[in-house]
């Protein structure tokens, strides 16, 4: 049998509105025989009875097909008029002060009921579910304004507005949960181009709530319409709850899902920002410090435990002071808006660490709340709000790693949350010809289709969204070519950039791609975003660690990647800021283990290892840990060369959250389901030396302009020598791995933002990729100049000033800076 709520027993409240109210609503809580035929609610209820385990209602009438009406949960029948007096209404005006009368109005989910009832599937009006049942519906929710309405649930005017989009929905039920997580059902009274709403007076903040929609099943059409699965807004602030994993999120079954799945939460997003101000730090002036909230925050001793792993967290003075001393100038967030783990990993114990299973794009993830674990769901909101204003404060600005590509609810035989149920072919790309089956680009099961209104509304609502009520400055993309497939292929003229480009607010914030999706022929697309995009650049990424591994024949590509990758953006006419330079990210081995592994070691992954095998890393000689001097010093010298390069190079550098630590995943490389100390920064371990030397990489870049021009570099400011000084002949590309850079400070210096000449002082950059030491030769510049060494990534160097003519020692796999002032 299958069991509905009903109404709490033991209660003692009592039915508002029934002439015997007192004993007829005993006679029901203790399931007992009803001896008062006069009540209209209790003379067609023969017994109630509990669910073994679920606090969940059924109710058996006599001489309707002798069956129980599984899934009616009945309510008093007092007038709609009469709301002062109605419990169930009332409820609402107390919800958020803590108390709840809704637990004495019986609640029903009509069309079911009148389904079982008749044996009829066809869709009734409200009021055909009420004549079949023999009693009325109370609850108000009204249609409320006839002009559009945001999507989402708005708290206004004393009630809420609740509004959904689904073109193929036939009705939508408005479910809302009280504090002891029992159901309401309200039909959603208006529906007009593809928005279903209502206006729900005297619900605020606070109210949990979900959607059932009924509808087309017809997957081999496209549709997965299912009215036994709870579902969540799309646009819900705040999710509160988890998802178990049980057969009910299916959606090919009957099941109801609810005691499986989440609840959507009424919150409202107003803020007190005082004189916030967002950094708006241009892209020559950017660092990007990629970072997870949990992960920099989980063992810092220095953050309150129960701040540790959550927003409030990441915006405690310690770490804010820990990334303003390194001279980063933004944070790029894994994903936080609300995720989901699947149900592999949570059987193996698992945690979806990274972030990267999104089913709420509007929702601050729960877990990484201060507020949420101390009982106050929703509190996620005004938390991250304070987040952001505090990094704003210290000068940083607030990145955000988006997942538009795909969600949480997989292929086809994966659960139906939310977007599944409520609209399949309106958010996912369906195999042509094939619609029961998904399209996917993405390695995950499904791929959202931006192709279509819907989807692309959803995407730029939560854009402009967390631009506006969280202030956050930019977005990087995840597998971001997926978004502009429309037709299969990615091409710059997909509806979903000029969306972007033509938005007034997501076209002033900082966009980010990363430039690839998976299994299809141009998957790879580094270099092919329009103008206005910045992308992480593999190229630099994979030149960067094959020359530093010792790899032949990488020295000529290796001036390119410095040099802002010109052959990339230069012919769309894109500034070298458009390359995000990287040598690590999360998805691979961090700095340290880039020196110190071979091969990957993800052995305790789940379900697989996953992780790329060709990382381009080396480990000195010794795989995994090591107390061997040399081969710890070496990885040392390898670490800071890695670093010299990023941070002297044109375009944007991203610095992988602890690098600048010495920051360790025991070589594993894909560390997605790792909420663990493989994953949390190790505060007791810092290795201060690489610390201090990123600190100062930082400074001197942040100091040199020159290193940082908005252009491209031409041979009246930038030349290249030998290691005896002599200008770098063409055929000497092929095989040296040894050159020295000249930087002109004083030729075409960039404007700054008062049109002042940003001049600088000359710089030479001197590589050595050979195992062995050279003895460079200071080249001439065409005027005296005196030189000192700012820089040695061997280590000190025994020349503190040269000049032109002399010699300088150029160790093995180093980098030396020298500077001579104007």
């Amino acid at each position: 049998m299958k069991h509905h709520r009903h109404d709490s027993p033991g209660s003692a409240e009592t039915i508002t509105g029934c002439p015997v109210r007192s004993k007829c609503a005993v006679a029901c809580r203790g399931g007992e025989e009803s001896q008062h035929p006069t009540c209209p609610q209790v003379r067609q209820i023969r017994r109630c009875t509990q669910g073994p385990s679920s606090g969940v209602w059924s109710s058996q009438r006599p001489g309707v097909l002798g069956s129980t009406v599984a899934g009616a949960s009945l309510r008093c029948s007092q007038s709609v008029g009469d709301a002062g007096t109605c419990p169930a209404r009332s409820s609402r005006r107390n919800r958020l002060s803590g108390l709840s009368l809704r637990s004495s109005a019986w609640v029903t989910d009509l069309s079911l009921a009148h389904s079982r009832l008749t044996g009829q599937v066809a869709h009734h009006s409200p009021q055909a579910w009420t004549d079949a049942l023999g009693f009325a519906c109370v609850t108000q929710i009204w249609p409320g304004s006839f002009v559009p309405v945001p999507l989402g649930a708005r708290p206004h005017d004393g009630g809420t507005t609740f509004a959904v989009s689904s073109d193929v929905a036939t009705s939508v039920t408005l479910c809302l949960f009280d504090e002891a997580d029992r159901e309401e059902r309200l039909p959603m009274p208006a529906y007009d181009a593809g928005v279903w709403r209502g206006f729900a007076p005297g619900v605020g903040p606070g109210q949990r709530y979900g959607y059932r929609v009924d509808g087309p099943y017809d997957p081999g059409a496209g549709h997965r319409c299912n009215a036994a699965k709870l579902l969540l807004d799309p646009y819900a602030r705040a999710i509160d709850g988890e998802i178990r994993w049980e057969p009910s999120l299916l959606g090919t079954n009957s099941e109801d899902s609810a005691g499986a799945t989440a609840r959507s939460v009424v919150v409202g997003t107003a803020f007190d920002w005082g004189s916030d101000v967002s950094p708006r730090t241009p892209y020559g002036r950017s660092v990007v410090y990629e970072t997870h909230v949990k992960g920099i925050t989980a063992r810092h001793p220095d953050v309150p435990p129960e701040l540790r792993g959550t927003y409030a967290g990441l915006a405690h003075p310690a770490v804010l002071e820990h990334l303003t001393g390194l001279g980063v100038t933004a944070v790029e967030l894994l994903p936080v808006h609300q995720s989901v783990t699947n149900g592999i990993l949570a059987a193996a114990g698992k945690v979806n660490h990274w972030g990267y299973d999104t089913i709420g794009y509007f929702a601050p993830h729960a877990a990484y709340s201060a507020e949420v674990r101390a009982g106050r769901p929703g509190g996620q909101v005004a938390e991250f709000q304070r987040m952001v204003k505090a990094l704003h404060a210290a000068g940083l600005e607030v990145l955000l790693d988006v997942v538009f590509n795909h969600t949480a609810e997989g292929n086809e035989h994966g659960p139906t949350l939310c977007f599944r149920g409520l609209d399949n072919a309106g958010y996912y790309r369906l195999v042509p010809g094939d619609l029961a089956h998904y399209f996917d680009t993405t390695g995950t099961g499904n791929s959202l289709d931006l192709g279509h209104p819907d989807c692309l509304r959803l995407v730029l609502d939560s854009l402009r969204f967390w631009a506006t009520e969280y202030r956050v400055d930019g977005y990087r993309f995840d597998l971001a070519p997926t978004l502009a497939r429309q037709d299969g292929t990615f091409t710059r003229l997909s509806d979903f950039f000029d969306a972007v480009h033509q938005d007034p607010i997501v076209s002033q914030v900082k966009l980010i791609a990363e430039p690839w999706d998976v299994a299809q022929p141009d998957s790879y697309d580094v270099g092919r975003f329009p103008p206005g995009w910045t992308e992480w650049n593999g190229r630099f990424r994979d030149t960067v660690r094959s020359f530093w591994r010792g790899d032949d024949g990488m020295l000529a590509d290796l001036g390119t990647r410095m040099t802002g990758s010109p052959d990339l953006y230069g012919p769309a006419r894109n500034r070298p800021s458009a390359s995000v330079n990287i040598v690590t990210t999360h998805d691979g081995f961090t700095l340290r283990d880039l020196v110190s592994y071979d091969t990957k070691h993800n052995d305790d992954n789940v379900p697989d290892p996953g992780g790329a095998d060709d990382n381009r890393s080396w480990n000195c000689g010794v795989e995994g840990p090591t107390d061997d001097p040399d081969v710890v010093a070496l990885r040392g010298r390898q670490s800071r060369a890695l670093l010299a390069t990023l941070l002297l190079s044109r375009g944007v550098p991203m610095l992988l959250g602890g690098d600048e630590l010495g920051r360790t995943q025991g070589g594993n490389n894909n560390a997605y389901c790792q909420d663990n100390e493989v994953s949390w920064y190790d505060w007791s371990t810092v290795d201060t030396e690489l610390l201090e030397f990123t600190r100062r990489l930082l400074a001197f870049r942040r100091a040199h302009p020159a290193l940082r021009r908005r252009r491209y570099p031409t041979p009246a400011d930038m030349t290249w020598h030998t290691a005896a000084g002599t200008k770098m002949a063409d055929a000497e590309w092929s095989w040296s791995r040894t050159v020295i850079a000249h930087v002109n400070g004083m030729v075409a210096p960039d404007l700054d933002e008062r049109g002042r000449p940003e001049v600088d002082d000359d710089l030479l950059l001197a590589i050595n990729g050979w195992w062995e030491d050279v003895e460079a030769t200071v080249p001439a510049i065409g005027r005296p100049a005196h030189w000192m060494v700012e820089f040695d990534t061997y280590g000190p160097s025994s020349v503190r000033t040269t000049v032109a003519g002399e010699t300088f020692p150029l160790r093995a796999r180093s980098v030396v800076v020298l500077r001579a002032p104007r």
